[in-house]
């Protein structure tokens, strides 16, 4: 069988992942905090059919060789974690981080995992939450008395008691910064896992050390740029179509040589 047959299939399998993670990114272009996936090719192994700087005579060298791809593969995706735009709510609960770093969010079995999305809810005991229900870590408890709630720049929380009761300090939001954000795993529903690749996080006060700012009434949009998505698409259509005539070409050399040897 021709080995460009199979070069070119290695070509439409990474033009079809290449599709699937725009699509993906197109998909989420409303998701709050959502940070767009890239594609990163590599080529395979080649077949080494005369070494560079071979003897060709007594006296003389290859200058070049002789090598042959055997194609490409998608070697990983990288997420981008470029600043999106800024979204006025005008919601108290929703808080946007200007800058480096993430949320800290409690999962179900008490793992804590990261986010960009900060559309918080509040609980039935009053607890700042998620729209899955998770809670922010460390815990904010709004009171029962609180007639009007603030969040600072730096994280601090503070509430406006009912009846003339004053102001009231109730917690300190802090964001958590990695060394490599790029290597967080996704896992839905807006979190974010640390991993080896990514390091640990580093817990600071919002503004202090390169974290980011928070900015209540906001929400951080998807850094999806539609534009850029859709001709990443036309490029990846275009990749896949001639890949599929290198098939169709090299079908017809060994169909001619079938008919007439």
């Amino acid at each position: 069988m021709d080995a460009s047959l199979w070069v070119s299939k290695t070509g439409l399998d990474a033009q079809q992942t290449r599709m699937n993670v725009i699509s993906n990114n197109l998909a989420n272009v409303n998701t709050t905090g959502f940070k767009r996936d890239r594609a990163v090719f590599e080529d395979l192994l080649y077949q080494n059919i005369r070494q560079a700087g071979g003897q060709t005579t007594a006296i003389t060298q290859s200058a070049t060789g002789l090598m042959l791809g055997t194609g490409v593969k998608i070697n990983a995706t990288e997420k981008l974690h470029a600043q999106g735009n800024l979204i006025n709510s005008q919601n108290p609960l929703d808080v946007a981080i200007l800058g480096d770093g993430f949320f800290q969010i409690q999962q179900q079995d008490g793992t804590t995992a990261y986010s960009r999305d900060g559309s918080f809810k509040l609980s039935s005991t009053g607890q700042l939450v998620t729209s899955d229900g998770f809670s922010l870590q460390p815990v904010i408890t709004i009171p029962n008395n609180a007639s009007s709630l603030t969040i600072g720049r730096d994280g601090s929380v503070s509430v406006e008691l009912v009846a003339g009761g004053g102001q009231q300090v109730i917690g300190q939001i802090q964001v958590a910064r990695f060394v490599n954000p790029s290597g967080l795993k996704p896992l839905g529903s807006n979190l974010l896992a640390n991993t080896a690749a990514s390091g640990q996080p580093q817990l600071l006060q919002p503004g202090v050390n390169g974290a980011g700012i928070l900015n209540q009434g906001s929400l951080e949009a998807s850094n999806v740029n539609v534009v850029e998505e859709m001709v990443n698409m036309i490029e990846t259509q275009r990749a896949y179509e001639i890949n599929s005539k290198s098939i169709a070409a090299v079908d017809g050399m060994l169909q001619f040589i079938n008919q007439h040897l």
